[in-house]
This record gives C-alpha cells, structure tokens and sequence, in this order.
C-alpha cells in the first residue's frame, strides 16, 4: 500500500465524521515508481446523495455535478453547484417535475457544460431527453426530447453543438447550442451508445458502444459513422491533446484501451481494476485516468509505454471523473457522508 493510498482511505474515513460540505485537506506526497514520479495529493468531502457525474467550468470556476436517487417515480434529483476551492455546495437546483401526481422530476444523470454560452447540459435518463440550464442564475432553459435512454452529452464550443448518446436506440445527436434545435442524428442498428467525447478542430464526435465493442465515430460531412475496435465492454471515452488516440474504459475487462484513430486499432491494454467505469486525460502531462468502480480506486496510465503510474484508493463505487487544469475530481457514490451523502475527492496531479 503506497502512502498515497493511505492518504487517500484516511480522507474517505474522516469525510464520515465531517459536516456536510466542510473539506479535508491532505498535505504532503508520495512517490510511485522508486520515486521516479511525484503522488497526487487529494482532498475530499461528503457533497450530496445521488452523485453521478462531474463537469468543470473554466469560465465560471464552477464544478457542475448531478445526483439523482432511486428508480422512478424519481422525486429527489438535483443539479449541484460546486465551488472546486471548497468542495462546498454553492447552490442546488431542481429539475422540472414531470408528473405533480407523483413528485417525479426530470431527473439529471449525465452533465457538460458550455462555456461560450454560459450553459449546463445534463441527459435526462429515464426522460430520455437532454436539458439546457443557465449557469448563472440555474434556471432551466430547455429540454429536449428524442434521445432514448440519453446517457451522456458533451459540448463543442467551437462548432456550436452538443452531442449526446442515446444507449436505448443506438443513436448519436447532435443539438445547436444556440438554438437548441436538432442538427444531426446518426443511427446504428443495435448499438448502445454510452460515453461520447468531440474533437473540437475537427467537430468529430466518437461514442463508445457497450454492446459490440467499438468506438463509433461521427464525422461532421461523412454520410455514414465509422466503427472502430476497443476493448471489452467500453463505457467511456477520452481522446488525446492531439486528437489522434482515443482511450477507453472498457467496464468488463476492468482495462484501458489505447486506440490509434488513423489505423482504427488497439495499439495498448492497460489493467486498471474491476469495473473500469469513466476516463479522463490529464492534457498537461498526457496521461490518463481512470476510475474503477468496482475496486474502488482511481488509475494514473502512462498511454506511451503502456504501463499504470499509480492507483489511488477511494471510497466505494467511483462513478466518473473529471480533469480540468491539472486536477482530477472523482465523484464516488459510497454514501459514507455522515448523513449519507456521497463523497467529491479532488486529486491534484503531479506533472
């Protein structure tokens, strides 16, 4: 057990005897790899109940996340606002409800946000739609439907548009992020679309698809979406500074995969743990992460040899992570807050 990793267990322990919202800061570091590479340091704090996924905004300083809780009718989901110094909850704002009989809210699942517009967009899972917000008041701006079982959703800027991923048709949409109108919809027969990331310079979308075990990528002007080989079971996808190499987190065989864009080929597989769930790219020193749900733990991958850095500890069922300026934030639902909530680590990483 690396110190890190102690550091790591210590801050999820004493997050349960923490106030909600207050913050462990851990001080110090460890070395992995005879000290070849310099540890992460990592604070955490309970957040909320329900956390699902993360997003960063660079333009308001602000980390956006989503927390949802039990299956439908679902009455309690909230969209967080969370200040990345802190950890602490600035505001929390709560969907649309759908159904006044019941309680049932458009429940928020899956999250990006849009810095040129000022804009949150989160998947409404079990709505199977996508919802604009605006970041500087929470006010909902817009839902749009269409999109089934919508997991994950992210923006380019550049290009005006969000794409998100319909896991329940096999469908990849685009949306104008000015006018909220569709303007793109590739189908596969039989795919379950899950992750999905955008190469910006190219206004590219790839999505990984669970069900077959490949990446498909949207090109802006092709007619038709190219289907690339990834590893077994990939559930998330990030792509290299360059644009080049995309890495998968493949949730079955708990690995990642490093996949060369040009050749449409697996180059690398990197064991990482049990239940490889969500990817993210370190854009300062090219490495990547990943969070493992089911060995509660975060993975630091070196893609170029291949090999993992460090594996950092949680507490249970990292759900997705997020990279933003040489920091990593983990969202875990382990309901170890002291009145239940789940945990937000934040992991600063070594260059």
């Amino acid at each position: 057990m690396t110190a890190l990793t102690r550091r790591i267990r210590r801050a999820s322990a004493i997050a349960v005897a923490l106030a909600a919202g207050s913050t462990l800061a851990l001080a110090g570091s460890a070395s992995a790899e005879a000290g070849h590479h310099s540890a992460p340091a990592a604070d955490s704090a309970p957040l909320v109940t329900g956390l699902y996924q993360s997003a960063y905004s660079e333009r308001n300083h602000v980390l956006w996340a989503t927390s949802s809780v039990g299956r439908p009718p679902v009455t309690n989901s909230r969209l967080v606002k969370v200040d990345p110094r802190t950890l602490k909850a600035e505001a929390t704002y709560t969907p649309p409800v759908t159904d006044p009989a019941t309680g049932a809210v458009e429940a928020v699942y899956g999250v990006a946000v849009d810095d040129e517009h000022n804009t949150v967009w989160t998947t409404n899972t079990r709505n199977d739609s996508v919802a604009v917000y605006s970041q500087r008041t929470g006010k909902h701006l817009a839902t749009l439907p269409g999109v089934k079982h919508a997991r994950e959703v992210v923006v380019d800027e550049k290009h005006n548009l969000a794409w998100a991923s319909g896991f329940g048709d096999g469908s990849i949409v685009a949306f104008d992020t000015r006018s909220f109108k569709e303007k793109k919809r590739t189908t596969v027969e039989g795919a379950s679309p899950a992750g999905i990331t955008v190469d910006e310079r190219t206004g590219t979308a790839y999505a990984t698809d669970l069900a077959g075990d490949r990446i498909i990528e949207v090109a802006p002007h092709a007619e038709d979406p190219r289907l690339i080989p990834a590893g077994d079971g990939p559930i998330s996808v990030a792509l290299s500074k360059d644009g080049r190499t995309a890495y998968s987190a493949d949730q079955t065989a708990g690995t990642v995969s490093v996949i060369d864009l040009r050749k449409g080929a697996v180059t690398k597989t990197v064991p990482t743990g049990a239940g490889t769930l969500s990817v993210a790219v370190d854009r300062r020193s090219g490495r990547v992460l990943a969070a493992n749900r089911t060995a509660a733990t975060v993975t630091v991958v070196d893609p170029r040899k291949g090999a993992v850095v460090e594996t950092v500890a949680t507490g249970a069922n990292p759900n997705h992570i997020e990279v933003a300026d040489g920091t990593a934030y983990v969202v875990e639902k382990s309901g170890s807050g002291p009145e239940g909530q789940d945990l937000l680590h934040r992991i600063r990483l070594a260059r």
